[in-house]
């Protein structure tokens, strides 16, 4: 279960923007790092009496003393890091290397980083642009703009606005997300046309992520204005910040290509082919740590030379916030807001590149962040991480509250322990058994407090959460906080403050909870190896001794038709293993390359569907057999117990479809 369980985290952070501080399930591919691995700040302690001084001196003697060792011992190659405050760049420091076999060193001003999700704040700038010129309205029906239509779905339209808080309720797609091979790339309008993903819920009301999404909004911009999205970036967003070492082009165009920084797998100094995103409005950009400081200058600026005012107020507001008393959405930017600050964000990932954004709003201050290599067992997360917390807390203490641990915390422990499914997932595909195996459980703990397995601190260690407030609990080591949303005293959802609301944990349903479907999987595999393994060993024990069954005619083809049915699902739980597999180290699998294998799979299944249904057959005869042994027909009816769990979880898995678009 921990491979599916690793599969599942890492599916689920492709190209999604988790926040420095997100947990496990936004995570990408690997667990975090223990904290003896990363460094933090010692040398450079906080003034006595108040916050240390947000200057150029501190800021970099405080990175000199936090970055170099971190980076080292979480090899990571490279990283770049830039601090703005009141319209200028207080410092931009790169740090590392952007060329291992060359040690040629990152420079700010020249080396390029891929910012993943980042790229959605240029798409939704871009929208808010075309909103400003009355070309479009936030509340409209996208179809209105689009060139080929969104399927009705909840009788409601989807709009800008639920495009820029996710809320479209698009289910996650992963198909095409990411590849080296530009032969497959298409233009953006077919790239959307081609496969549109099922709305799972309706618009306005759940919160998923989707890249898909914010690359339709990319695609209106480009409808509407005339320009290719790219282009249009360039010419309303890129020139009037000056940002000439940056772009959206795939690949990148010649005279920036030298200036791109390699990216790296842990653990290996060959780098890695650039990184095509065919939904690019939702994570194409490339950029160095120079240009990135213009783009945040304007952004704290009230829009600077992109927006007026009005229209950049109206987009870093809070616009959505389905869990009350958690930071919210703004349009297009997630409120990360604390210690008095307000503070807009957004994170971003590729394969290789991962980074963030955040501004503080009230401070006028900027900083932006981007590693060149996940790192060893993901080193660079816990990195972003430390950096924005310790950055904020360091330039922007706050006492933290201590409260009292209410009364109602083992009756509402015990409300939302369970298991639950993250928002951002699919419902209509294969990557539906994958959410399953990889849910998230709420523990409540003899001492009342509750554990989330995806909530774990840097050493893997489970934290824990006391409620200290109606449905709200507190870290018991930290400040982050836990909501959740109850109706008729039933938990719906829940969500921490480490997390943008750009998704919900929801309870799972009987047909998806994976406390009783996992061990229900393992009893059914485990019995068709029996049944597989055990059917020679008897025929040679019998052979041996000179023994012939009595089974003959249609008994004995029921017999051995139960039998090739074991082997035949555990060939297909094998096949399905394998290609988890190669999809897990290599997300070109996902282009394509896995439809034959599990196109064949599916074939398989279906005469596994055949074989079920004669060992059902099997368990009868046996049962109404002359010398009805209770062994006989017990086991026979097992197998066919669990043939039936097996194919039931196919079909309700969505391990058998028509459509090969995931």
């Amino acid at each position: 279960m921990r491979f599916f369980r690793k599969l599942g985290l890492a599916l689920a952070a492709l190209a999604v923007p988790a926040v420095a501080q997100a947990p496990n399930q936004l995570q990408p591919k690997l667990p975090l790092v223990p904290t003896h691995q990363v460094a933090t700040p010692q040398s450079v302690p906080v003034t006595p009496g108040g916050p240390a001084s947000l200057s150029k001196a501190d800021v970099d003697a405080w990175l000199d003393g936090y970055m170099p060792y971190a980076m080292a011992t979480g090899e990571i190659p490279g990283a770049v890091v830039v601090v703005v405050k009141d319209g200028q760049v207080l410092t931009k420091r790169g740090f590392g290397y952007s060329d291992r076999k060359t040690h040629k060193p990152v420079d700010p001003d020249m080396t390029m980083f891929r910012p993943g999700s980042i790229s959605k704040l240029f798409t939704w700038t871009a929208v808010m642009q075309q909103v400003q010129a009355g070309k479009l309205d936030l509340d409209r029906d996208i179809n209105d703009y689009l060139d080929f239509k969104i399927p009705p779905a909840f009788g409601k339209p989807v709009t800008l606005r639920n495009l820029m808080t996710h809320t479209a309720g698009f289910e996650e797609t992963l198909k095409y997300l990411i590849t080296a091979n530009p032969k497959i790339v298409k233009p953006l309008g077919p790239t959307l046309s081609r496969a549109v993903p099922v709305r799972i819920f309706a618009p306005g009301e759940v919160p998923a992520y989707s890249n898909y999404g914010a690359s339709l909004a990319g695609y209106i911009v480009q409808r509407v204005s005339g320009e290719k999205f790219e282009d249009y970036v360039q010419h309303h967003i890129m020139v009037p910040l000056g940002m000439t070492r940056s772009t959206f082009q795939q690949p990148l165009p010649p005279a920036l290509k030298d200036g791109l920084s390699q990216a790296y797998e842990p653990g290996s100094d060959a780098p890695k082919p650039f990184e095509i995103i065919p939904l690019s409005p939702a994570g194409a950009l490339s950029a160095t740590g120079a240009d990135m400081a213009k783009f945040m200058i304007a952004h704290l600026a009230d829009g600077g030379p992109l927006l007026n005012p009005e229209t950049a107020h109206q987009m870093y507001a809070p616009a959505n916030a389905p869990v009350p008393g958690l930071p919210g959405m703004a349009l297009g930017f997630y409120h990360e807001d604390r210690n008095g600050q307000i503070i807009i964000a957004h994170g971003g990932d590729t394969n290789y590149f991962h980074s963030d954004l955040h501004l503080y709003l009230k401070s006028n201050v900027g900083l932006f962040l981007s590693f060149n290599s996940p790192g060893k067992e993901g080193a660079a997360h816990v990195l972003r991480t430390r950096l924005f917390d310790d950055f904020t807390d360091r330039y922007f203490p706050q006492t933290p509250v201590n409260l009292p641990t209410v009364a109602t915390a083992k009756e509402h422990g015990a409300a939302i322990a369970g298991h639950y499914v993250s928002s951002r997932g699919a419902q209509t595909d294969w990557l539906k058994f994958i959410g399953v195996v990889s849910e998230t459980k709420v523990t409540l703990n003899p001492d009342n407090t509750i554990t989330v397995s995806d909530f774990t601190d840097p050493a893997h260690n489970p934290r824990k959460w006391r409620e200290v407030g109606p449905w709200q609990w507190q870290d018991v080591n930290g400040t982050a906080r836990l909501h959740a949303i109850v109706k008729d005293g039933k938990v719906t959802a829940f969500l921490n403050s480490d997390l943008p609301q750009i998704l919900l944990f929801m309870p799972a349903s009987a047909s998806t909870n994976a406390g009783w479907i996992m061990p229900a999987l393992y009893l059914s595999l485990g019995v068709s190896l029996l049944m597989a393994i055990g059917w020679p060993i008897v025929a040679l024990i019998r052979r041996s001794y000179g023994y012939k069954p009595a089974l003959s005619g249609r008994a004995l083809q029921l017999h051995r038709a139960a039998r090739i049915t074991a082997w035949l699902f555990l060939l297909i739980a094998a096949g399905w293993v394998m290609i988890v597999s190669s999809v897990s180290s290599n997300l070109e699998a996902f282009n394509g390359g896995m439809d034959l294998p599990m196109r064949l799979l599916q074939l398989l299944t279906l005469v596994a569907t055949v074989g079920t249904a004669l060992s059902c057959w099997n368990a009868y005869v046996a049962f109404k057999a002359a010398d009805r042994r209770w062994w006989k027909y017990g086991w026979a009816g097992l197998f066919a117990l669990s043939g039936l769990f097996l194919v039931w979880l196919a079909f309700t898995m969505k391990l058998m479809t028509f459509s090969l678009n995931y």
